[in-house]
């Protein structure tokens, strides 16, 4: 029962996190970006003008002009250095907490070609930035910038993701590691016994019960049946035994061990699914078909 209660309980964290991750809208998400890339994209244009001593001139409306690319536009002309470009664009989107990864082009406002373009990629070694030092003639421009890395659905909620991901993993290696320990000790906490075959083992109350039938049992009795009923259906050596009930506790003396073997199997007698086999020099083994 405890295990299972687990397991529902990680599985139902899981499914709500994935739930919530699900119905996420993708448009707020899209929409958010593109109002913080127009705001950063103004103070970016605004700069530029600034580096020209240009206090007056207007910046015309952030254009979006197509899937992750957007436009900046001046109401004049100015000269652009390529230096000061690429630290503003990258100052602007910074401090935005925008994509580390896009493409900014600058483009002539009559023949519509690149008049300069550089990429930043997150990585100093990996950036492109060619022509520094050259200052592009005073002109109509118009300055593009492609964000390769947009703020899709899947990095906006990856912390989400994470999280459910490490609660599968946490559900696995729970479920795991308390049906190892069940294994290791079919205890039922409910009413405080141990099943073999037919028969109920009350450790507690030394006696074994089948149907309405009680067996007391002797101490060293009870200490071999707990040993057994912890490891049915595996070997035990009798070297283990002895000195696990005997030696530990006291001496041993001749075929103590034999003898009570016997009498247990006089007392699981009504079972025929239960026997203890003597595993010829090795030990005995809990046999529970």
């Amino acid at each position: 029962m405890r295990i299972k209660t687990i397991y529902a309980s990680f599985i139902t964290l899981t499914a709500t996190c994935i739930t919530f991750i699900a119905f996420q809208n993708p448009n707020n998400n899209n929409a958010n970006f593109s109002e913080k890339v127009k705001v950063s994209l103004r103070d970016a244009g605004n700069k530029l003008l600034l580096t020209n001593k240009d206090t007056s001139s207007l910046i015309l409306p952030i254009r979006k002009v197509k899937d992750n690319r957007y436009e900046i536009a001046f109401e004049g002309s100015l000269s652009i250095t390529p230096d000061s470009l690429v630290g503003i664009v990258n100052s602007s989107l910074k401090n935005a907490k925008l994509s580390k990864q896009f493409i900014v082009e600058v483009i002539n406002c009559s023949t519509q070609e690149v008049s300069y373009s550089f990429q930043i990629t997150g990585n100093k070694e990996e950036n492109i930035v060619p022509c520094q030092g050259r200052v592009l003639p005073f002109d109509c421009y118009t300055v593009q910038v492609l964000f390769i890395e947009n703020n899709s659905f899947f990095r906006s909620n990856k912390n989400l993701i994470l999280i459910s991901l490490l609660l599968l993993v946490l559900t696995f290696y729970a479920i795991t590691y308390f049906k190892q320990k069940s294994k290791n000790k079919p205890f039922n906490k409910l009413d405080d016994h141990i099943k073999i075959g037919n028969y109920k083992f009350y450790e507690t109350q030394n006696k074994l019960v089948k149907d309405t039938f009680e067996i007391k049992l002797s101490t060293k009795e009870c200490e071999l049946i707990n040993m057994f009923s912890s490891q049915q259906n595996q070997v035990i050596k009798r070297d283990v035994i002895i000195k696990k009930i005997w030696e530990d506790n006291g001496v041993f003396v001749g075929r103590s061990l034999d003898t009570f073997i016997s009498k247990l199997r006089k007392k699981f007698k009504d079972d025929e699914s239960i026997n203890i086999i003597n595993v010829h020099g090795v030990g005995y083994k809990l046999e529970v078909s």
